[in-house]
């Protein structure tokens, strides 16, 4: 994985002396909030409900044990003993004093990691596949790339104050798993006819109080132009993208506004002045960065292991996990684990000091010392021997990370909500535990099979609802916490936004109306078909007309106000 060069130590060391200053001064009161708030702001730190939450950056979630390890240094020494990984692949500690920050970003410096660069009107972490690298249908490695662009966004003097916040995916797989269709831009790797490796890009994409699904900019992108694209691409939108209204300021706005093909013309009109030039990549600044992501030193291994496959056939448990938390490898003999966050009665995302130092014991033991955080807000250890996984499982089920649910039901995604963010209309954490508590039967939710739901605190959408298959946002009606819901969404090559399907539900009403949702889908399936295809064979309406069919009664609501 990659390491600091000497430029990024400098940077880091730089950027902690300035900041350990901005929070002396704001102690002592020479620095109102008001001035201070943008200084922390552009090292992670926000203000929170109770207390300031900090925003550690997971260049395009990839993680070493030591990284890790920090992690839990972190939870039991500053925080309350957890931490909470987002779908921005970072991870976020709820209960950070402020006084402590500047050691926090001290200490994670000693194992080359920052806090930069993941809040403000800038360039985001850039995300990609949890599977980089390893991936049995990867066209090319993303991370060298993710990598690149990493260096080129950090502390870019022209980007540093764009009308809005600015996020890149990068996809190098076939399967798109890196939700490239709801970043500002997207990028999915190709190849051409003649077998050269480009990118199709994909522009104005993004979610809160507007969803809409990026545009196709460019259908193949060779890849030595892909920074001098995306430069121009964001030189567009600093110009003309709004600074007046907060709510109109993203690249998706813009690109609506004007269409397409007028964004295209005018990114190219720009491109003019920057392709061929020294922003140009090179096959030897791309081989530079490359070896930083070098294949670890694999064995050579039979395909499979007699030991593993009696495990797998005797024990319906073992298997069952198997089938939902392991997936293929590139390597013969290998299998990349997906470590599950989302046991039942807790947090989704959430992990304790002591799970965040089991994961990197197991990392060190099974994976290379590597680990990987998914969108799902899940972990990956990404190179498991065959023959190591039931021990594997063994040990992760004794530490709660092991529940058979990936891409189930209860796998949700799930962002803080009102237990924690400043922003939230309502509370997320409690609709997520609710659900969860009532289809906590295993062999219903297989039976049911994928389905992606996902729930937010409000508009903002850090829970991704609108690309929920089923979708949950937190509204608020005159002070009252309401749920709205919504199906169809999808991420991935078949990406969709959610259609609302009516009037919001109170909280104690939310596992029914789920419920009744799974009724209808599991009365019209159509033998081994998913719920998202079924939605969108019948459309809303059939679960629409169920779920309203009568009214939802609860200890909290009765027949006249059971919808609002």
């Amino acid at each position: 994985m990659y390491r600091y060069d000497q430029y990024d130590h400098q940077i880091v060391k730089e950027r902690i002396a300035q900041y350990r200053d901005q929070v002396r001064r704001r102690l002592s009161g020479e620095l109102l909030e008001d001035e201070f708030r943008i200084l922390r702001l552009q090292n992670g730190l926000y203000l929170q409900r109770h207390a300031y939450m900090l925003r550690i950056a997971v260049p395009y979630g990839l993680l070493s044990s030591a990284q890790m390890r920090m992690f839990a240094h972190i939870a039991r020494t500053y925080d309350r003993g957890y931490g909470h990984f987002t779908t921005r692949q970072n991870i976020q500690f709820n209960w950070i004093k402020l006084e402590d920050s500047p050691e926090i970003l001290e200490k994670l410096s000693t194992v080359e990691m920052h806090a930069i660069q993941t809040s403000g009107n800038c360039v985001r972490n850039t995300t990609s596949d949890q599977f980089a690298g390893v991936a049995a249908d990867e066209i090319i490695d993303p991370r060298p790339y993710a990598e690149i662009i990493r260096e080129w966004s950090t502390f870019h003097p022209e980007f540093a104050y764009l009308p809005r916040k600015f996020k890149i995916a990068i996809n190098g797989a076939e399967q798109d798993r890196a939700a490239t269709a709801v970043h500002d831009i997207g990028l999915h790797a190709v190849r051409n006819d003649k077998g050269e490796v480009g990118f199709r890009v994909l522009v104005g994409g993004g979610m809160g109080r507007t969803p809409i699904l990026g545009s196709v900019i460019c259908e193949f992108l060779p890849w030595q132009h892909l920074m001098t694209y995306i430069e121009a691409i964001l030189r567009v939108y600093n110009q003309y993208g709004r600074r007046d209204n907060i709510y109109k300021a993203r690249i998706k706005i813009l690109v609506k506004a004007i269409g397409i093909d007028e964004y295209r013309r005018q990114v190219e009109e720009e491109w003019v002045h920057l392709k061929d030039g020294p922003g140009t990549l090179t096959q030897e600044e791309l081989d530079r960065v490359a070896a930083y992501f070098t294949l670890p030193a694999y064995e050579k291994l039979p395909v499979s292991d007699a030991t593993f496959e009696l495990k797998k056939a005797e024990d319906k448990a073992f298997a069952n996990w198997l089938k939902r938390n392991v997936q293929p490898h590139k390597v013969p003999g290998y299998a990349a684990v997906v470590l599950s966050l989302k046991k039942p009665g807790v947090p989704p995302g959430d992990a304790t000091d002591v799970q965040l130092d089991f994961m990197a014991d197991l990392a060190d033991k099974y994976s290379f010392g590597e680990l990987r955080v998914t969108h799902e807000q899940n972990v990956v250890l990404s190179d498991v021997r065959i023959a190591d996984l039931y021990e594997v499982w063994e040990q992760a089920k004794a530490q709660g990370l092991a529940t058979p649910n990936i891409g189930l039901l209860t796998d949700m995604i799930c962002c803080p909500g009102g237990d924690f963010c400043s922003l939230a209309n309502a509370k997320s954490i409690p609709i997520a535990q609710a659900i969860a508590e009532r289809f906590e039967n295993l062999d219903f939710q297989h039976d049911i099979g994928d389905i992606e739901l996902n729930i937010s605190g409000c508009i903002n959408a850090c829970g991704h609802h609108h690309v929920g298959n089923i979708g949950i946002l937190g509204v608020d009606k005159d002070g009252s916490e309401w749920y709205q819901v919504s199906l169809g969404g999808a991420q991935g090559n078949e990406s969709s936004v959610g259609r609302i399907i009516g009037p919001s539900f109170s909280a104690a009403q939310m596992p029914t109306v789920i419920e009744r949702v799974l009724e209808v889908y599991v009365r019209e399936r159509i033998e081994d078909e998913r719920f998202i295809d079924t939605v969108r064979r019948l459309g809303v309406a059939p679960f629409k007309e169920h779920v309203y069919a009568t009214p939802i009664k609860t200890e909290e609501t009765t027949g006249e106000d059971a919808y609002a």
